[in-house]
């Protein structure tokens, strides 16, 4: 099943996602859409914000809103990726600034806690790029779990780690844990209620291999 050696958990390669948790998403969904104003940017790179908790919980967020929100940041090229709070935008600049201002500017529209994880389009795919697992298995979901920072990293990979079996095989990457799960099971199994606990929800956000691959195409 594997592409290469499989362990319960192993440890983290670098220092983790630079940034601040997001979402769940399903395995599939319509179209990537796209939209925004395109500005000189040549020499910006390409960032990808995840958002968490957005249209789930009573948190209802129109793709249409949210690259309004980065249009008015001074984003530029941005578009978003199905409805579970995904958008790739350019813009220069660091990346806890735009972290801040994000977060801040999510906040104040819509009224809800709001915080992300930023990558640059690179970062991410070279997560997607070290995905451990035979991604082609249809009686698998291929999750990545992406964390906050190195401390909740070590948490959620010991966590996801103690809880797997034989039959639920994870991984930890370079911030972020690994995770396939069968087919049914991705909200009851042992793994996913490791993952589910409370001093997770403001430190980690899951997506599926397939969403990532969205994005990054």
């Amino acid at each position: 099943m594997a592409k290469g050696t499989v362990t319960k958990g192993v440890g983290a390669k670098g220092t983790g996602a630079k940034g601040t948790g997001a979402t769940g998403d399903a395995a599939n969904g319509r179209a990537p859409e796209s939209t925004g104003t395109t500005r000189d940017a040549a020499a910006s790179p390409r960032w990808i914000a995840l958002l968490r908790g957005v249209n789930v919980g009573g948190i209802t967020i129109r793709s249409a809103d949210l690259r309004d929100v980065f249009d008015g940041l001074g984003a530029s090229d941005v578009r978003t990726v199905l409805a579970s709070g995904n958008v790739l935008f350019t813009a220069s600049g660091a990346r806890a600034t735009w972290k801040r201002r994000i977060e801040r500017a999510l906040r104040d529209r819509f009224g809800y806690d709001a915080w992300i994880i930023l990558l640059t389009r690179d970062e991410l795919a070279a997560v997607a790029a070290s995905f451990p697992f035979d991604e082609d298995d249809a009686d698998r979901h291929p999750y990545i779990v992406f964390c906050a920072d190195d401390e909740v990293h070590a948490q959620v990979r010991d966590a996801a780690t103690a809880a797997a079996g034989d039959d639920e095989p994870v991984a930890a990457g370079d911030g972020v844990v690994y995770w396939h799960a069968r087919t049914g099971t991705s909200t009851t199994s042992p793994v996913a209620r490791a993952l589910a606990r409370a001093a997770f929800r403001t430190g980690t956000t899951t997506r599926n291999l397939r969403t990532v691959q969205k994005m990054l195409g």
